[in-house]
């Protein structure tokens, strides 16, 4: 059952692409990179690496950003860039297993939240469903746990207001 928490602003390094279901990896595999330029810099994660969803475009297309929170300042190098995540009332609910389900994982929460009357902080653009905030949270890394099915990822949508 998902419930409704507060977050505070988050900072973070990401990079960002567009892509299809097909090409995702293009982005995921981003991720590996981008702690590993951080390390280098003695720059520690502030939390788990993310998925932020900027655009959901018809096709179906996503502007997605993979993330690492970070604390304080950082100039990361390019194609990287600092983003900051909003602070607000976030929908959370937690998928427990394959990427493959993380579809049908979000559509229930969406229909949830409309069934509770929620409102998402999104906004209908000529390009798409543009969101304030929408993430995957990995909270299990692959290497230390192999078995997909055993993955935990965060699902988190920003409320509107």
């Amino acid at each position: 059952m998902p419930v409704i928490v507060d977050r505070p602003a988050q900072r973070y390094v990401a990079e960002r692409a567009t892509v299809g279901f097909g090409d995702f990896p293009r982005i995921a595999d981003r991720l590996p990179p981008l702690i590993g330029a951080l390390a280098a810099r003695g720059v520690a994660p502030a939390g788990a690496p993310f998925f932020r969803y900027r655009v959901l475009h018809p096709g179906p297309r996503f502007t997605v950003e993979a993330g690492v929170p970070i604390e304080g300042d950082h100039t990361p190098e390019e194609p990287a860039f600092l983003g900051e995540l909003p602070a607000g009332r976030y929908v959370l609910e937690t998928y427990v297993g394959a990427p493959a389900g993380l579809a049908a994982a979000t559509e229930a929460v969406l229909a949830w939240g409309a069934a509770e009357g929620l409102t998402w902080d999104r906004t209908d653009t000529p390009d798409g469903e543009a969101w304030g905030g929408r993430l995957e949270v990995l909270r299990t890394n692959p290497r230390e746990v192999p078995d997909p099915a055993q993955w935990v990822t965060d699902l988190l949508f920003r409320l509107a207001g």
